[in-house]
């Protein structure tokens, strides 16, 4: 211990991995020993307890050491064992590396065969497809080739005429609108054409020009006629113009048929006023700022001159607005406005028709009768007419279907670019219009022989629909003899419906037609005649009498036409005592006449027979002489008018009851209650006054059988005059609210407040109870001049005219003379024409 540096070198440096077993013997009874413990010899001696601290860490460690060792050796062998799997594994990965970059340059040289393999397929198989296209291309338009071609050299002939034709077209739009169809031609073919042709350098103009094919196609008239519009050739012209026209359509539409097609062409959209009514003038403001689209309907003559400046287009501010009164309204360049008028023949200032593009859509006579014959037909034969509207309506869509799959066709094809025959679409399209419009021939054939078979099963009514068609025409006629005669379209389609109801029914087709005839005829007879003058009633009767035997071809034209002209050769003297020189004179006029040829001489050369014969009391039903009693009814009647000019009342009544049958001549007067099964809230009835006679008491007989009287403030009794139009006003509001009836006296005498009653008429009726009804009296104006009563009134009216008995015989007697010239031949006149 004397070298304690030497001791502590030994102990720090000891073998300690190393220790000898005998060692460890020595050793173990010193650690088995409790108190060989660093903690407890520390009590004696720190010296002594550091070195028992060392002997049990370093025996610890040498014990620990022995049992790590093997396993530090054996992790030294796995760790070299290690190295060696890591190195021979980092010469594998080297090898791999080299096989995938191997593999990369082989993949991306495969890749890029590949890529110009498809790429070549690509383009082989688009040349194919293009190859495909190009040839399914000129396969869909080589039926085409041949009518495009004739179209092109169509199209450069009709680029010379262009000027000349749009000249014509724009003087039709402008000029012809308010003409009817014979007008229309005789302007368009005998004025206009000639007129350019005469000018020192030609205009040229395509020969036999259809306007309408220039200005519209199929599908334009197959959707209008979807619309509502009748299908006659006016009415397709007067839809052409209102579409076309820039300046307002002012529609002259009595029978109401043009605004029904407007109303269902713009639908919703359409903007409806009347002027007069609350807040008309606000609601034409909104609609101009808007840019709708307003129709101002039942117009009369006279305008509120506030419109002026929206009729006339005065617009300020660079068209951006227009002065209304004293506002200034936003002006919206798609505001339309469209006027209309039920007037037939209105008289409009100069200043109007020039601001606007007046049209006539008064109804046709062969339109008419197209659609009198739906209307039976969808009566008697409800499946022929179904039929018969659906394939018009599939007619009418494949028309609008097929262009618009031309008119698509060609957009895409002067729209394409460059290298066309890669657009699929437009190729498919192609094929689709090809197959589309094959598929169409196809059903339009078997549409047509349908429709062939249909309208041979329709015709067989056809007389029916002729025969309402032509009593119509005759009913619209007899305002020429007096204005108070107004008949409206849609009255006298309640009268065909109920005459179809009331007609006999009948097994066979043709005597079920024949009966409807009848029927028709019969109740245009009552329904007109209960109305009529008794001087008129004849010549309402021996009109509608002619005007069927003319249609039926039983009567010579140029006979009626003597008949109704009563043409006399002047000058002459009568050479027998029993006939004046007027008569004379009329005998020779019908002498020039094949028929009638040596008549004069015969009466002549037989003055005897003659003389007993015209100075006989009944000489209508005596015989004529020799081989005259063989003459024809007509014939008759034309040497009757020469002969006994004073019995022609009777003569036609004969000849009425000849052809027509008794019924026709027979004075009855329709009971009151009958008339009044007609009548409705729409359907106001209008009595023509006469002296001596109070109709009103027949709405006074049968209020009280139906309960509605004075005094249970249901029957209303204005006598009209100075300050009774607001009393009138007010009970019709009252009564159409409780069902009563309204009788209006004397309204002739209330001439300013007519256009407002005739409005009211018109109000009242919306919402009304059934039973309300209004019932007005006035006198018959003296003159055609002075008549006072607004047409809308007449038009919707049931018209009644009672007369003693004493006013019947007089007027009866004396009825003949004036009822021929009065017609003036216009019967005639209208069948050259």
């Amino acid at each position: 211990m004397a070298k304690v540096d030497q001791f502590l070198d030994q102990l720090i440096n000891y073998d300690k991995e190393n220790i000898h077993e005998s060692n460890l013997k020595a050793m173990e009874p010193y650690l088995a020993n409790p108190e060989f413990d660093a903690e407890f010899v520390k009590s004696k001696s720190l010296a002594a307890a550091g070195l028992c601290a060392w002997v049990v860490n370093i025996i610890t460690f040498y014990r620990v050491f022995c049992d790590v060792e093997p396993k530090r050796l054996a992790l030294a062998q796995a760790n070299a064992d290690l190295a060696a799997a890591q190195e021979k594994l980092a010469a594998i990965k080297a090898k791999i590396k080299e096989l995938d970059d191997n593999l990369a340059e082989l993949t991306a040289s495969f890749e890029k065969a590949t890529a110009d393999k498809l790429r070549c397929q690509q383009e082989a198989e688009t040349t194919q497809k293009t190859i495909s296209l190009a040839n399914r291309l000129v396969g869909g338009l080589a039926s085409e080739n041949v009518r495009w071609a004739e179209s092109v050299e169509e199209f450069k002939i009709m680029a010379s005429k262009l000027p000349g034709d749009v000249l014509m077209i724009t003087a039709f739009i402008s000029y012809l609108g308010y003409f009817t169809k014979g007008y229309r031609d005789d302007l368009m073919n005998n004025c206009f054409v000639p007129y350019l042709q005469k000018q020192k350098v030609k205009i040229p103009v395509t020969d036999d020009m259809d306007i309408l094919q220039i200005l519209i196609d199929d599908a334009d008239i197959a959707s209008w006629n979807n619309e509502g519009l009748p299908s006659d050739r006016m009415s397709t012209e007067n839809a052409t113009i209102l579409c076309n026209a820039t300046r307002w359509p002012l529609m002259v539409d009595p029978q109401l048929q043009g605004i029904k097609w407007i109303k269902n062409r713009e639908g919703d959209e359409l903007k409806i006023i009347r002027l007069g009514q609350k807040g008309y003038l606000e609601a034409i403001e909104r609609a101009i700022s808007n840019g709708d689209c307003v129709l101002i309907e039942n117009l009369e003559e006279d305008m509120d001159p506030v419109l002026d400046p929206v009729i006339g287009r005065n617009t300020i501010k660079k068209g951006r607005a227009i002065k209304i009164g004293d506002k200034d309204v936003d002006y919206s360049p798609n505001f339309r406005l469209i006027l209309h008028t039920k007037l037939a023949n209105p008289h409009y200032k100069p200043e109007l028709q020039a601001q606007c593009t007046l049209i006539n859509f008064t109804v046709t006579r062969d339109g008419l009768e197209d659609q009198l014959l739906a209307e039976v037909v969808s009566k008697e034969r409800p499946d022929l007419e179904a039929t018969k509207s659906q394939l018009t309506k599939q007619q009418n869509d494949f028309k609008i279907t097929l262009k618009g799959l031309e008119d698509n066709l060609l957009s895409r094809l002067s729209a394409a670019e460059g290298n066309f025959l890669g657009d699929t679409e437009l190729v498919e399209n192609l094929e689709n219009t090809k197959k589309t419009a094959n598929e169409i021939e196809i059903q339009v054939v078997q549409a047509k022989e349908t429709e062939i078979a249909i309208n041979e099963a329709r015709e067989f009514y056809r007389p029916a629909a002729a025969r309402g068609s032509l009593l119509y025409f005759i009913l619209n006629d007899l305002n020429k003899i007096n204005p108070l005669y107004q008949f409206s379209l849609k009255a006298f389609n309640v009268i065909f419906h109920n005459s179809m109801d009331r007609a006999e029914p009948a097994e066979e087709l043709k005597v079920r037609v024949e009966n409807l005839i009848d029927s028709l005829t019969y109740s245009v007879f009552v329904y007109t005649t209960r109305g009529l003058f008794e001087a008129d009633k004849i010549i309402f009767t021996s009109q509608m009498t002619f005007q069927i035997l003319l249609t039926r071809k039983e009567i010579d034209i140029v006979e009626l036409d003597f008949l109704l002209r009563f043409p006399s050769v002047p000058n002459v003297v009568s050479p027998v005592d029993f006939m004046n020189n007027m008569s004379w004179g009329a005998v020779k006029s019908l002498s020039q006449m094949d028929e009638f040829k040596n008549l004069d001489r015969d009466i002549e050369g037989s003055a005897k027979r003659w003389k007993k014969f015209v100075e006989s009391e009944i000489p209508e039903k005596e015989k004529f002489p020799q081989e005259w009693k063989n003459k024809s009814s007509l014939q008759k009647l034309c040497m009757m008018r020469a002969l006994r000019p004073d019995r022609m009342t009777y003569a036609v009544e004969m000849f009425v009851e000849e052809k027509l049958g008794t019924k026709y001549i027979e004075s009855r007067s329709v009971p009151f209650a009958k008339s009044f099964e007609e009548t409705s809230p729409e359907t106001p009835v209008f009595f023509i006054l006469s002296p001596g006679v109070d109709p009103l008491k027949d709405v006074e007989i049968l209020g009280n059988k139906l309960g509605i009287t004075i005094a249970n403030g249901k029957l209303h009794n204005v006598s009209l005059g100075q300050g009774q139009e607001i009393v009138a006003e007010k009970a019709m509001d009252v009564a159409c609210k409780n069902g009563g009836w309204v009788i209006l006296q004397n309204i002739h005498l209330v001439k300013k407040w007519l256009s407002t009653l005739e409005k009211k008429l018109e109000s009242t009726v919306v919402d009304s109870d059934p039973m309300y009804r209004v019932y007005m009296s006035a006198e018959p104006a003296a003159t055609a001049e002075s008549h006072i009563i607004p047409q809308g009134i007449l038009e919707a009216s049931i018209k009644i005219t009672k007369r003693t008995s004493h006013w019947y015989q007089g007027e009866r007697t004396q009825s003949i003379r004036p009822v021929l010239p009065r017609y003036s031949g216009d019967v005639c006149q209208r069948k050259r024409i």
